[in-house]
């Protein structure tokens, strides 16, 4: 009877055991999943952020510019041009009023030229005007005047091609950098000479590239106008010229009908030379055999 009671506490103690271990193992399996699961949650964060940082770098590198730099705005970039032809009955008074206006908003006179013919006089000017005032200009020296014969006004948005410009001078800057700095760790000649051979390729392109964007901000900053206005001349306008005008205008015209004659012999020396020859000794000839007839008669 002993003997079974020893042997029924055994196996409930046994019992008592296994049932323990299971729990820790369960409690063990339930750890190790919450732990997976929070391995999983932070590989997938990491991933994320990684996909975000790889997003940002591809723009980056599509734009040709630093990822912070893709968010920098620039103002609209315009290249304003325009073309006026008009006529006026007072050439001088519409000359001033175009020099009054050249002075009172800074522009600048590029071109200044005179044609008079039977028909009409003119006179042609092609000015810069900073951007700001180009409108203004046009307002001031249009006063007064009754119509246009041509008025053409164009204005070209260079915005994208700046940016672009702009943005492919500092990423060869910083491209240029970094060779400086594989230079000055560089220990073979070839590698130096190799990394100079590549330095001097981009800065030749960064100069190319800022010659374009200088280009670019003298034709936003300074935009262009060609004026040309006009007064005709009535019927028998040639009248405007004196009559002993036309006779020096005909005696300095005959005068130099002359020069370019002898200016025109002068090039063809060579050949008036060989002429003269030709007829010295055809000359001679003929005198040599006159005095031998004369001497056998």
């Amino acid at each position: 009877m002993k003997t079974l009671s020893l042997i029924c506490s055994f196996f409930i103690l046994l019992f008592t055991a296994c049932k323990q271990s299971n729990a820790e193992a369960s409690a063990n399996k339930d750890m190790m999943r919450y732990a997976a699961v929070d391995s999983v949650a932070v590989e997938a964060d990491d991933t994320a952020a990684y996909d975000s940082y790889s997003d940002t770098k591809v723009a980056a590198v599509s734009l040709n510019m630093p990822p912070k730099e893709i968010e920098e705005t620039i103002e609209t970039k315009i290249i304003k041009s325009g073309n006026l032809r008009f006529q006026t009955d007072d050439l001088e008074q519409t000359y001033s009023q175009i020099q009054s206006a050249v002075k009172k908003y800074k522009a600048l006179v590029k071109n200044d030229s005179q044609e008079n013919n039977d028909y009409q006089f003119s006179r042609s000017i092609n000015i810069r005007i900073p951007n700001q005032h180009f409108d203004a200009f046009i307002a001031d020296i249009s006063k007064g005047v009754k119509y246009f014969d041509t008025k053409e006004i164009s204005s070209q948005d260079v915005t994208e091609e700046y940016i672009d410009v702009a943005s492919r001078i500092k990423t060869k800057k910083i491209l240029e950098q970094r060779y400086l700095e594989l230079l000055k760790k560089a220990n073979k000649v070839s590698e130096m000479l190799e990394i100079e051979g590549e330095l001097s390729d981009i800065r030749e392109e960064i100069e190319a590239k800022e010659g374009r964007l200088r280009y670019l901000q003298n034709k936003v900053s300074m935009s262009t106008l060609d004026i040309t206005f006009y007064k005709p001349v009535a019927q028998g306008g040639k009248a405007t010229v004196s009559y002993g005008g036309r006779i020096g205008n005909a005696i300095v015209s005959g005068f130099n009908s002359i020069s370019n004659f002898f200016i025109g012999l002068l090039g063809i020396w060579p050949v008036i030379v060989t002429l003269v020859v030709v007829f010295i000794l055809i000359r001679k000839r003929f005198k040599r055999k006159n005095k031998k007839d004369v001497i056998e008669n």
